[in-house]
């Protein structure tokens, strides 16, 4: 259905958004674009055709541009404009203080992506050779051809969400770098200690017993038999508590106090490394715990911010979404109400919404409905019986497990007297003036695939030959592939022939 104006809902939202943008970079306004740094603030004034008006170099921090401003403000009256709108990357924390100047000025403030400065440096003269003052004038001219974007201004409330949820992951990512240095040092000093739980690191038991057996021998394992088992165990259900768990698992606990005292346990691992990377296994461990409770201290004041925006008993009726789950999301999204739409919300989040719907209505291979078992006679009676369709209810099979293919006993009547044309036209291809001679087969990737034009299990079901897309002659010179035609069905056999 074609619309009468011919625009689509994208270009409305587009459209709107470039007279939003436009209203702000008016004609009648001078772009003056900063280049932030630490020390040096590089500040170009250009018209819209991205001449270059006037240049400054200020030697100070960010809080330090009050008088810039002013000074380019200035300069845009002395050329005829009305003043300025300000332009920036948002590096760091630094544009936060730029815009709190240009607020107390009276000034409008921009910011464009550096990506997109980045890609202009590149156009500009066909090198990414960097210098403040040409990033300067490359943020003028994307801001004067409306490339720009007005940044989020949140208030002190959802700021501290904000805030929260950047220190919340961080700590997620310093108590993953903890797990994996100690399962690191432990494979390379005490790999014995490793194989006391199938799951260790996720034990609480087999943490306090690690952590008892690292103090009180010190980087020594073969002191740690003068302690004796039953004080172990008993000083390794003290440290439970401090790992958050109340009972233990007595079969962790012999099996760290053997990996710890027996001889054949302790003749693995490299002895050369054992004390000094026991010694930092242990400080890595106290690290791990300070990191723990410092996750969960922030993810504790996390719901408490939602309280204060009356969003808790909102997002706690969405089902599997938790309030702490919640206050992640919209500390990475922000305030929803700054979005138009809900399209603009999932593309601020990097979910694409045509792929999101297409995955929803079923449109996806792996989500596909498994449609109704045919009746024995008619179509499905020639075609034979419909495999299991690859759905919710079954997943596919993977690319390492082969299908099991029947037995045979041996080459029937017919069988034998078929040529190499009969076996390509049953592969579903049209036999090669080669088939019968030796012929070299085009390399295939290690993960497997399958042959150019030969059915698969799916195209079986499907009536279509699928060719595998590192096959296609186009791959080989980095060409676009074609679309795949539409397959017509024969009835040859018992399974239906693409031509």
């Amino acid at each position: 259905m074609s619309k009468r104006n011919g625009l689509s809902r994208g270009d409305a939202r587009r459209n709107a958004r470039l007279v939003r943008m436009r209203g702000i970079v008016r004609p009648d306004r001078a772009i003056l674009a900063i280049d932030l740094a630490d020390s040096k603030q590089a500040l170009v004034l250009c018209d819209h055709d991205s001449r270059v008006l006037a240049r400054r170099s200020v030697r100070g921090r960010a809080w330090q541009l009050d008088g810039a401003l002013r000074w380019g403000r200035a300069a845009a009256i002395e050329h005829g404009f009305a003043g300025i709108v300000v332009g920036c990357e948002p590096t760091g924390h630094r544009w936060r203080i730029v815009a709190e100047l240009c607020d107390q000025l009276g000034m409008e403030l921009v910011c464009v992506q550096p990506l997109l400065v980045g890609r202009a440096r590149e156009q500009e003269d066909l090198t990414r050779d960097k210098s403040d003052p040409k990033d300067a004038v490359l943020i003028a001219r994307l801001v004067a051809g409306l490339r720009c974007y007005l940044p989020e201004r949140p208030d002190q409330v959802w700021a501290r969400l904000r805030q929260l949820g950047a220190r919340r992951q961080q700590l997620t990512t310093a108590v993953g770098a903890s797990r994996q240095q100690l399962r690191d040092l432990l494979e390379c000093a005490w790999p014995a200690v490793l194989e006391a739980a199938a799951e260790p690191l996720d034990s609480a038991t087999w943490r306090a017993a690690v952590q008892v057996a690292l103090a009180r021998s010190g980087g020594e394992l073969a002191t740690l038999r003068r302690l004796g088992a039953a004080r172990f165990a008993r000083a390794v259900a003290r440290g439970l508590a401090r790992w958050g768990a109340k009972r233990r698992c007595r079969r962790i606990v012999r099996a760290v106090w053997a990996a710890a005292t027996t001889p054949q346990a302790l003749a693995t691992g490299v002895d050369a490394q054992r004390p000094g990377a026991l010694e930092r296994a242990s400080l890595t461990l106290d690290d791990w715990h300070h990191t723990l409770g410092q996750l969960a201290d922030a993810e504790q004041r996390m719901p408490g911010v939602l309280d204060t925006l009356d969003l808790t008993g909102l997002v706690t009726t969405i089902p599997g979404l938790s309030a702490v789950g919640a206050a992640a999301i919209l500390a990475e999204t922000g305030d929803p109400a700054r979005f138009d739409s809900a399209r603009a919300g999932q593309a601020r989040r990097a979910v694409p919404p045509r792929q999101r719907a297409r995955r929803l209505c079923g449109h996806h291979p792996h989500l596909r409905p498994r449609p109704p078992s045919p009746a024995p006679g008619g179509l499905a009676g020639h075609l034979g019986r419909a495999g299991a369709q690859p759905g919710p209810g079954r997943p596919p099979r993977p690319p390492h497990r082969p299908r099991p293919q029947p037995a045979h006993h041996g080459p029937g009547p017919h069988r034998a007297r078929r040529g190499p044309a009969a076996v390509a036209v049953g592969r579903g291809h049209h036999p090669h003036p080669l088939a019968g001679r030796h012929r070299r087969r085009p390399a295939r990737p290690p993960q497997g695939g399958d042959r150019p034009g030969r059915l698969t299990p799916a195209g079986q079901r499907a009536g279509r030959a699928r060719v595998a897309p590192w096959d296609h002659p186009a791959s080989e010179h980095e060409q676009p592939r074609p679309s795949p035609p539409k397959a017509r069905i024969q009835d040859v056999g018992t399974n239906p022939v693409a031509r």
